[in-house]
């Protein structure tokens, strides 16, 4: 096969399935003190996405303008955590799926089960630091806090649960394409993951783990409750994001390659 051949070869849908199987079947061959601390530093990270957002908020003018600008604070937690190869939870609604839906097995979805439980408790205790330390240890200027809570509040407390979950379809939905678009975009892999959870910004759409920062920086200030918290807004962020990057994507992704597969 020369190099043009080779270059088409990894833009089949094929190929691209292939390649975050052999992912998938890395990430739930780690060990569990591995997937730990690669997800508590997602957690750690991603909460930067919600600080940028603020500063670009405290920085900007107002206008009619500042929300559009102010919305790419947003994606720099996800090019941390993505480009730094960190253990984000939405990407595992893809990831280790696409190897299960391909050869199924109680045992693999045990595997993938224990997989998820870990990286998302490990994602929250590292959005609950990041927002202990915003909160407690005053890293921020009040006007910074201010801007924070804002945004948080915003996110946390403008919904009902019904309205949360509906919002967090596409986000799951637009992050599981993003996984499966970054085998194909060698070289533009920022700008993959800029369009992508700008979309997610732009569109009001909730994320379980960055919600989970804003969650808990509103309950550390005594703004929100724990029930508030988790039964208002992360349950159903975290159920839509499955629907979105599990039920939706993951399974239309297998079902346009399923008979092209060993």
């Amino acid at each position: 096969m020369n190099k043009k051949e080779a270059k088409s070869e990894r833009l089949q849908a094929k190929t691209v399935y292939e390649v975050i199987q052999h992912e998938g079947e890395k990430e739930m061959r780690r060990p569990i003190n591995s997937l730990w601390w690669s997800g508590f530093a997602a957690g750690l990270a991603i909460s930067s996405s919600v600080v940028a957002q603020g500063m670009l908020h405290v920085l900007l003018p107002e206008g009619g303008w500042r929300p559009p600008l102010e919305y790419f604070g947003y994606c720099v937690g996800f090019i941390i955590v993505i480009l730094g190869r960190m253990q984000l939870f939405t990407e595992n609604t893809i990831t280790p799926v696409l190897p299960i839906m391909a050869n199924f097995s109680v045992r693999s979805l045990n595997v993938m089960l224990k997989l998820w439980a870990v990286v998302l408790v490990a994602n929250f205790a590292g959005t609950f630091v990041a927002a202990a330390f915003i909160t407690l240890v005053g890293s921020a200027t009040s006007e910074q806090l201010t801007a924070f809570h804002e945004i948080s509040r915003h996110a946390i407390l403008s919904g009902t649960p019904v309205g949360t979950l509906l919002l967090a379809i596409p986000a799951g939905f637009y992050v599981a394409a993003l996984v499966w678009m970054l085998p194909s975009s060698k070289g533009f892999e920022v700008w993959i993951i800029i369009i992508m959870t700008y979309l997610i910004a732009i569109g009001g759409f909730a994320h379980v783990i960055v919600g989970s920062a804003e969650a808990f920086l509103l309950l550390l200030d005594g703004q929100v409750g724990v029930v508030r918290a988790f039964g208002g807004y992360l349950l159903p962020a975290l159920v839509g994001n499955i629907i979105g990057g599990t039920a939706l994507f993951s399974l239309l992704a297998y079902a346009q390659v399923r008979d092209e597969i060993d």
